[in-house]
């Protein structure tokens, strides 16, 4: 196949809204894909976190063919059993309490709803969010994003939100007031750089919002189905939301995701208040339910912690050995980030990893952030990131 015939395809019609890298995927299996001219690469970024079980799983190819030949979509006007299947399964894992949800096709979705859902359950209609975070790029959701960049050029559609320094409680305390519907963060904020909140931060804007009367949602998209080393990043403080957001690692490759919430902020909505054509549908919840499964048969939460701690040792070993290049490491799990201290040497560093072999995603533009499948096998984790720490102490 010959990519810069495809990139000719591409550029005659795809909307030019993203800086694409010079390779066509074609294949992927495990935590390896293929591109258009055979080449194989590590992937250590598992899609951007969403192919949580690895490129391709077995299990779940299996179940998607049977669920293709069996039903694909109906209305939610109806019941079907791999929807009942996965709300069961998510309230039994959730924390304790989250026993309600809406399925959706994408994290941004299930933000949206949980937006709304704040907003009628509360009567209010203000969001405090925080400085670098990242919850979508549709209206609602742009709204509380932290980056000004992303906002700016559509401040005249967006509704206004406060922002405040992440990990900050004293100055998420000036901002809620009696206008506050809710507090939404990230657990562990993923785009601006895997930055990870102080102790007790999250117990703290629990208590805040209880004392506040506006509801917490914590923003799991990119943080939960095990990515942390716990299934859902809260319960690294025992906190449990108002309203919990899941998508990308939850469908483990298939567009699926979630927004969870209390019977008592349930109690508040009525038939209609929101809705969706394709979420929920059969092969989206069957792709979940199966991703759930394998995470739990496979022990994955367990290992995203053992091994994340020992990922997170290495890294902290070359910062160590290489003041000059990068700061220290800094994540959970298999969510790891590296500052690179040279944003120009970030800026290069994905093309030159592509060279050899690996792929790689910088945050925030200079922070390298590790989050392969939560099945990489140790041959293909460790040498692979090797060769790209071997190109960031050139």
């Amino acid at each position: 196949m010959d990519f810069e015939a495809l990139r000719a395809r591409e550029a005659a019609h795809f909307l030019p809204v993203v800086n694409r890298h010079p390779l066509a995927l074609v294949e992927g299996r495990g935590a390896r894909v293929r591109d258009s001219e055979g080449r194989e690469y590590v992937d250590l970024t598992s899609g951007w976190g969403v192919t949580s079980i690895g490129h391709c799983h077995p299990a779940l190819v299996e179940a998607l063919h049977e669920q293709a030949g069996t039903l694909m979509q109906t209305t939610n006007l109806f019941y079907t059993l791999p929807q009942l299947d996965l709300i069961d399964r998510l309230a039994a894992l959730s924390p304790a309490g989250l026993t309600r949800s809406f399925l959706t096709n994408c994290g941004t979705e299930a933000v949206e709803g949980a937006l709304k859902l704040a907003s009628r359950a509360t009567g209010r209609a203000g969001f405090v969010a925080t400085l670098g975070a990242f919850h979508g790029r549709t209206l609602g959701a742009l709204a509380i994003n932290g980056s000004e960049k992303h906002r700016e050029p559509y401040a005249a559609l967006l509704h206004e939100a406060r922002h405040v320094p992440f990990g900050d409680l004293a100055a998420m305390r000036e901002a809620v007031d009696d206008s506050t519907a809710a507090v939404i963060v990230e657990p562990i904020q993923g785009e601006s750089g895997v930055n990870v909140p102080p102790d007790g931060y999250l117990a703290g804007l629990r208590e805040l919002c209880d004392e506040k009367g506006c509801l917490f949602i914590a923003d799991e998209v990119q943080t939960g189905i095990g990515r942390t080393g716990r299934l859902f990043a809260v319960e690294h403080e025992g906190v449990t939301p108002d309203v919990m957001t899941l998508g990308k690692g939850l469908g483990g490759g298939f567009p699926v995701a979630a927004f969870l919430t209390t019977e008592a902020v349930a109690d508040t909505v009525q038939i209609g208040d929101h809705g969706t054509t394709f979420g929920g549908n059969p092969l989206g919840c069957c792709a979940a339910d199966t991703v759930l499964r394998v995470v739990e048969e496979e022990k994955l939460v367990a290992r995203s912690e053992e091994l994340g701690g020992r990922l997170h040792a290495h890294l902290q070993a070359f910062a160590d050995a290489h003041p000059e290049r990068v700061s220290g490491a800094r994540g959970r799990g298999l969510f790891q980030g590296l500052p690179l201290r040279d944003a120009e040497r970030a800026g290069a560093l994905a093309l030159r990893a592509i060279e050899a072999g690996v792929l790689v995603n910088l945050a925030a533009g200079t922070v390298l952030r590790v989050f392969p499948a939560l099945n990489i096998p140790e041959d293909d984790l460790f040498p692979a990131l090797d060769r790209v720490l071997a190109l960031i102490a050139d």
